[in-house]
C-alpha cells in the first residue's frame, strides 16, 4: 500500500509540475488549458470544464504565492 501511495504522489507531482510549466509558456490561456486537459486525459484523469478552471486557479495561486 505504501508503494502505491508513493507512486500516486509521484504522478500527482509530475502532473502539477507539467501544468505549472505550461502556465509559464508564452501561449494563449485557452491553448494552455487545452494542453493541460489533454495531458490529464492521457493519464486517465478526466475533469469537467469547471474542475479544470478550479485546478488552473489553484496552480496560479501557488505560482503567485511563490513569486512573493
Amino acid at each position: 500500500m505504501k508503494g502505491l501511495n508513493v507512486l500516486l504522489a509521484f504522478l500527482s507531482g509530475a502532473v502539477i509540475g507539467t501544468a505549472v510549466g505550461l502556465l509559464f509558456a508564452p501561449e494563449k490561456g485557452e491553448d494552455t488549458r487545452t494542453k493541460i486537459a489533454e495531458i490529464l486525459r492521457k493519464k486517465g484523469i478526466r475533469l469537467s470544464k469547471v474542475e479544470m478552471e478550479n485546478l488552473i486557479d489553484e496552480i496560479a495561486d501557488v505560482k503567485d504565492e511563490d513569486a512573493e
